[in-house]
């Protein structure tokens, strides 16, 4: 084995010596220090030797390994300080340089920030684990309210003896992005408007259509004189810079208990071949008056209207991705589309 290391040696770097030019070295590295390499053999090999040639033939072996790759760099800087002449074939086809690019969810995000932000929106951002208070109790989701099990929480186990701590402190991954508005109006007096995208969790089957984490965006508008008129004309005028012009709107009565009234937003569009059918958006409303007295807003002086839309449903509509699951696949080649 020792002469072999010798013999690979000597031939190695007579090779190096002669070469002249990059093409010949990459040649030579390939085939003593290359996957397939010589050198690389007998570093396999070592597995199949016992342990006392292990501990003679190893080290020689890698320390022809290391020569090598010495002896090659030098030889490639020398060549390079020489003025190396490079053949260009001027007709063979370039190559594509690859960039990053944003993921189509992120992309989505931006464009909806700049177009609230256009309409004199604040965007803000919040906690993605949150109280029990804000995320139930004061969007008047009071414990045992049986609107809790439209949301399949998360809760979070804690340290110590959870019996002594307050109910309303226990922890929870938020189920929707709404407890910033709770947070928003305890540190802000109106009037205000703000959008809150963010990522929620559910505790429910993956499918389709749905993920147990997710992207909401949330929007709240407060002021002495907001009614539905102004969440109409507000996310009407959204919808349309999203998708464009051609879309109609519907407006169904629908229950929240942080809303009263409740309404769901449908949109349906004009695409090849016709109009495409009722699509759900978003759920809003009038921000229900206990809500109000939670933050301490007197409800007789001001009012306010709340949204929430899903991100993925967006961007499902706005690429016409079949399938939510995609946006987590980690698959390039969906991702690379965008």
């Amino acid at each position: 084995m020792f002469d072999q290391i010798d013999k690979i040696r000597k031939n190695a770097k007579e090779l190096v010596k002669d070469a002249t030019g990059s093409a010949q070295l990459e040649e030579i590295r390939v085939r003593y220090l290359g996957r397939k390499g010589e050198v690389t053999a007998i570093l396999r090999s070592l597995k199949d030797l016992s342990l006392e040639e292990k501990r003679k033939v190893g080290p020689a072996a890698q320390q022809l390994q290391k020569e090598l790759r010495d002896l090659i760099e030098k030889k490639s800087a020398d060549l390079k300080a020489d003025g190396e002449v490079y053949e260009l074939d001027v007709t063979k086809p370039g190559k594509r340089i690859e960039t990053g690019h944003l993921h189509p969810l992120s992309k989505l995000e931006e464009e909806i920030r700049n177009i609230f932000l256009s309409l004199n929106f604040s965007v803000v951002e919040g906690p993605e684990v949150e109280s029990e208070h804000y995320n139930f109790d004061a969007l008047n989701i009071p414990e045992g309210h049986p609107a809790r099990d439209m949301w399949d929480t998360f809760w979070l186990k804690e340290p110590g003896n959870s019996k002594l701590r307050n109910k309303s402190s226990r922890l929870l991954l938020r189920t929707h992005t709404s407890p910033m508005q709770i947070r928003y109006m305890e540190k802000h007096n109106p009037p205000f408007q703000i959008i809150v995208p963010g990522r929620v969790f559910r505790y429910e089957a993956s499918d389709a259509t749905h993920e147990i984490n997710f992207h909401q965006i949330e929007g709240l508008m407060v002021g002495k004189d907001i009614s539905l008129a102004n969440f109409k004309f507000v996310i009407e005028t959204f919808l349309k810079k999203l998708f464009g012009p051609d879309i109609e709107f519907r407006y169904r009565p629908s229950y929240f208990p942080f809303v009263e009234p409740g309404l769901e937003v449908d949109m349906r569009m004009t695409a090849k071949g016709g109009k495409t059918g009722w699509l759900e958006i978003m759920g809003a409303g009038m921000v229900h008056p206990k809500v109000f007295d939670a933050v301490k807003y007197d409800p007789r002086e001001w009012k306010g209207f709340a949204f929430g839309m899903g991100l993925e449903r967006l961007a499902m509509l706005k690429y016409k991705i079949p399938d939510v699951r995609l946006f987590y696949s980690g698959d390039t080649r969906f991702i690379g589309q965008f």
